[in-house]
């Protein structure tokens, strides 16, 4: 018998212990923080079910960014909110556009963050859908060349990642193509490859103003509850050139985060998305959680399953408290 010879709480005596035996530490520099761009100059707007979340004009964003530059995170993914929408989503693609405009004023304050930008139309389309729309369908190939113009703007901007979050197939060989015909083989890649249709995206559209405006986008995003599938997609991403590849949701799938990272000898993302924050902001709210341990335990979970990278809205809270537990 192994007891009382092996006795696994000797380890556990103290925090001291504890921490020295610890399998996984949670750092800043793993979370990538999300920002929503809006037009105008001193915007600040709190997302009503995202508390402590902001549509920022670009100046807004700048001030913020420096905050997240202070705390360690690496870096920070920018949705933005144009001033028009049309149906092909043209005002993505404008040099002066509000993402645009973001970058540059980051790149031009020399702040050490990674700048990271959502390649995607439905912020952008008067439909909502996140391509192009004939008689009710999203058409795959038609879209493509939106979504490489989009993503090479961002790159001309200064951005150092486009994110591809379509599902559009062939999207990331499109846009790693219009990156390199255009020398910005240096930019990466990283790709949603395994975005599912989930019901816990609905705070993110009320900060995107994204909803599509008819139907549902199961044609595109995966359905929950296929798992094989999305290693299919990863590894079509990888071939057509993703340097970054991505499971989201992360909490309700971090059996797939897990595959992928058995699979693919890759750095691995997580989207810890808006429902999931919400979610426990509503709970805090209430009294009936501590926060702060369930968001860091929330985060090493998503980190235990196999995500080096996690992109959160907790980032900047998980920061602080990770600095006070050292």
């Amino acid at each position: 018998m192994s007891f009382p010879l092996h006795r696994p709480r000797r380890l556990r005596r103290t925090e001291k212990l504890r921490g020295l035996v610890r399998e996984h530490r949670l750092s800043a520099a793993g979370f990538i923080y999300p920002m929503f761009v809006c037009p105008g100059t001193r915007v600040r707007n709190e997302i009503g079910s995202m508390p402590g979340v902001y549509q920022q004009s670009a100046d807004q964003i700048l001030e913020e960014c420096r905050e997240v530059e202070s705390l360690g995170i690496s870096g920070v993914i920018l949705f933005g909110l144009p001033e028009s929408k049309d149906p092909r989503g043209a005002s993505s693609l404008a040099k002066d556009g509000v993402v645009q405009r973001a970058i540059e004023g980051i790149k031009k304050a020399k702040l050490d963050l990674l700048v990271v930008t959502d390649v995607c139309l439905c912020e952008y389309t008067d439909h909502g859908h996140c391509g192009v729309i004939d008689h009710g369908d999203v058409l795959n190939d038609e879209t493509l060349g939106i979504l490489s113009e989009q993503a090479l703007s961002h790159a001309r901007a200064g951005a150092d990642l486009v994110a591809p979050s379509d599902m559009m197939d062939g999207r990331v060989g499109a846009i790693r193509k219009k990156l390199d015909e255009n020398k910005f083989e240096s930019v990466a890649i990283m790709a949603y490859s395994a975005k599912y249709c989930s019901g816990f995206y609905g705070p993110f559209r009320e900060a995107a103003r994204s909803a599509p405006q008819f139907g549902d986008r199961r044609t595109y995003q995966m359905d929950p509850a296929n798992g094989d599938e999305a290693l299919k997609e990863v590894a079509l991403d990888l071939e057509e050139g993703a340097d970054i590849v991505m499971v989201k949701p992360a909490l309700a799938y971090l059996d797939i985060i897990r595959r992928v990272r058995e699979r693919f000898d890759v750095p691995v993302a997580a989207y810890n998305v808006s429902g999931e924050y919400s979610m426990v902001k509503a709970a805090a709210a209430n009294g009936w959680i501590d926060e702060k341990r369930i968001v860091l335990e929330i985060l090493g979970g998503i980190q235990r399953a196999g995500a080096e990278i996690i992109l959160t809205y907790h980032a900047k809270d998980a920061a602080r408290w990770i600095q006070v537990g050292q």
